[in-house]
């Protein structure tokens, strides 16, 4: 329970002092079903839906006569692993969330005592459960995925606090597992083909670079409470051409694969996808803090959809060696 929460019970018990007990706030044992959705913040959960959704386009067998697989895989990535994740973090942060953001579910005091924690405990455990179910590929990417999103927050290690190893975590959680995830819950526990995991690595990579843009907005307040951002260690400038570098350099990668592949439609449109990319890339390094949310929203989108369109021409590889 954090201090917030300790202060606000022992005002709450000072009923000798004028208070009555009757003026207390009412004490919340249990929390509702509303603040354990927001603890898992399904805000989050799109960005590794989509992945798994590349990783199921990917694998090049038919879509619905393997729903159940796909339905299954698609909690995993998006409600189970990154819902665990969430809540992971705001436990672990309740803390500094009780300072900066006390309307959040656990500071709040709608996720009482320990609950927080028993979610993320309890979800970890279901994660583990329906990666079982799927196969032991999923298991295996369900395993560690999960191990670094305790490894993120959780001390000792808590990642987040460099952002070499922090990014790194959570580009690697947001694009390569679920990717990997999805066509392995379609692989009838077979190891994936070479292709597709090169894929899913080389765009974990790229989402290095998405993920320090998000680090852009709190600079001076990362400083103080002793979080190494790539900003904080390596400046604005430097962190946004590095930002920019470690995006596009795999999608250049990528389009090399494709044309080597006999794909020439899918890697012209990734090369154009790239190209816009550049485009916005040139805006935002000028002005990176006030940018970033502008080629989150832009770039970003051109990248993702990219990683559709290499899916598309994986899949249609597959089919031509069966």
């Amino acid at each position: 329970m954090s201090s917030i929460f300790q202060s606000r019970a022992s005002a709450a018990g000072d009923g000798d002092l004028g208070l009555g007990r009757e003026a207390a706030a009412p004490v919340v044992r249990a929390p509702t079903p509303a603040a354990i959705l927001e603890l898992l913040k399904p805000v989050t959960w799109f960005p590794p839906m989509w992945a798994l959704a590349c990783g199921v386009v990917s694998a090049g067998v038919p879509i619905l006569a393997n729903w159940a697989q796909i339905l299954g895989a698609v909690l995993l990535a998006g409600p189970l692993v990154c819902g665990t994740s969430q809540a992971v973090n705001d436990w672990f942060d309740r803390h500094v969330d009780a300072i900066n953001e006390p309307n959040r579910p656990i500071p709040s005091g709608r996720m009482p005592g320990r609950s927080g924690l028993y979610v993320a405990i309890t979800w970890t455990g279901i994660s583990l459960a329906v990666g079982a179910a799927l196969g032991r590929w999923v298991l295996a990417a369900t395993v560690f995925g999960l191990l670094l999103a305790w490894a993120y927050s959780a001390p000792p290690l808590r990642l987040k606090m460099n952002g070499w190893w922090g990014n790194s975590a959570v580009g690697l959680c947001y694009e390569g597992l679920p990717w990997f995830t999805g066509a392995a819950a379609l692989a009838h526990h077979q190891l994936p083909d070479g292709r597709i995991t090169t894929l899913a690595l080389l765009y974990s990579w790229g989402a290095f670079g998405i993920m320090v843009l998000n680090d852009f907005k709190a600079i001076e307040g990362d400083r103080a409470m002793g979080v190494r951002t790539l900003p904080v260690q390596l400046g604005v400038a430097s962190s946004a051409a590095l930002a920019c570098v470690v995006m596009a350099v795999p999608q250049v990668v990528v389009v090399g694969l494709l044309v080597k592949n006999a794909r020439p439609i899918e890697a012209a449109v990734v090369a154009a996808l790239l190209g816009l990319q550049l485009v916005v890339m040139a805006y935002f390094v000028r002005q990176p803090r006030k940018r970033a949310p502008l080629y989150n929203a832009t770039g970003t989108t051109f990248y993702v959809l990219g990683m559709m369109v290499s899916a598309f021409a994986v899949r249609a590889l597959a089919a031509t060696f069966h």
